[in-house]
């Protein structure tokens, strides 16, 4: 069992949850997240005046998944997700010792 988690643009959720279906993943957990990196803060502009933000908003998107659809899930994220352009995001993959299903006691893939 794997974990996948994937830091990617706003603008590129919808896209990259439509590559997902396409591979039957249908499951995630969503959170908004904030970071830094070599893109540096982006600079907002309202009411005519520039405002330099510090952080920058992304999704992160965090899937569990069976080791053989793990390749299937990094390549759909990846070409649905790339602008080309800094800031795209990071997908990072860990392996799982143990998942257990609260409600039914299930172990491992059949708790996912």
């Amino acid at each position: 069992m794997k974990k996948i988690e994937a830091i990617i643009r706003l603008s590129r959720f919808e896209s990259i949850r439509d590559a997902l279906a396409a591979i039957d993943v249908n499951f995630f957990t969503l959170s908004e997240v904030k970071g830094f990196g070599l893109q540096r803060g982006e600079q907002l502009t309202y009411r005519g005046s520039v405002y330099d933000a510090d952080y920058i908003a992304r999704l992160q998107l965090d899937i569990v998944a069976p080791v053989d659809k793990v390749d299937a899930i990094v390549g759909a994220i990846s070409s649905a997700g790339r602008t080309g352009k800094v800031g795209d995001g990071k997908i990072i993959v860990y392996d799982l010792e143990r998942i257990v299903r609260i409600r039914t006691g299930e172990e491992n893939e059949s708790a996912i």
